[in-house]
């Protein structure tokens, strides 16, 4: 069984507070990506690009690029910032001595890594309102959707923390996983370019395909049954990476 109770909450505040000592850092960047690819893909490249599916190029990636920065905010906190809070600071050696228990650490991590994602949604939505890519208001929830997405993807990350045994193999699921989800979930072309089994492939097990598709409805504000089965497959992968998560873990710190 997993223990988890209201005290998680005091773990979540020990990375929020030390979030804000360094505000200027965390701030800045969901302000100026989203200007920078917008500018060299959406506005650069998107001139030889007369529309996508029907869709003006920059309109097409904006939900991209706000699922592309939910995914490396809330994985690279879970893997390389939680994996240091964990084997070199010690902090969740400290922790533990308290009240609060192992699974509430991790939870608190895995619920840190998807507030920090929806962070930076929220930070990066009126950019790309003032390109004029996004609908209204519709594109509001992606603020909201964010904090589910970013969940799934700091469970994800937590599992990879559980299992690997430095720092450095950390870049194997960078490269091998982060990078192919980037390239190939439908992010700056339609999926349906790939060959068939690329697709499917990128369906069943890319999480970020799914986000994109469920943000590009979001920001274009046309809903399909499809969405129903993006958010659906979310939803299960969440609770199933959760899970997980917590149980690698436990088995990683109890000795």
């Amino acid at each position: 069984m997993i223990d988890i109770t209201a005290r998680v909450q005091s773990v979540w505040r020990r990375n929020w507070d030390a979030f804000l000592r360094t505000y200027r850092v965390n701030f800045i960047p969901p302000f100026i990506e989203p200007v920078l690819y917008l500018l060299a893909l959406g506005f650069g490249l998107g001139t030889y690009i007369e529309a996508v599916d029907g869709i003006p190029y920059p309109v097409f990636i904006a939900p991209a690029l706000v699922s592309i920065s939910v995914m490396y905010s809330a994985f690279f906190e879970c893997t390389y910032s939680s994996f240091v809070r964990m084997y070199y600071q010690k902090t969740f050696d400290a922790i533990i001595a308290t009240p609060v228990g192992i699974d509430e650490v991790i939870a608190g991590e895995m619920l840190w890594g998807a507030t920090r994602g929806m962070i930076y949604a929220a930070l990066m939505l009126p950019v790309l309102l003032l390109f004029n890519v996004v609908a209204m208001p519709s594109s509001l929830l992606l603020i909201p959707f964010a904090f589910l997405a970013g969940l799934l993807f700091a469970g994800i990350a937590m599992c990879f923390t559980a299992i690997t045994p430095s720092i450095d193999a950390l870049n194997y699921p960078s490269f091998l996983f982060i990078t192919p989800m980037f390239l190939f979930s439908g992010t700056f072309f339609p999926l349906d370019l790939l060959p068939e089994p690329i697709q499917y492939f990128a369906l069943a097990a890319l999480p970020l395909t799914h986000v994109v598709g469920f943000n590009r409805a979001i920001t274009l504000a046309t809903f399909s049954p499809v969405n129903l089965l993006n958010l659906a497959w979310i939803a299960a992968a969440t609770v199933i990476f959760f899970v997980l998560a917590i149980r690698l873990m436990r088995r990683r710190l109890v000795v």
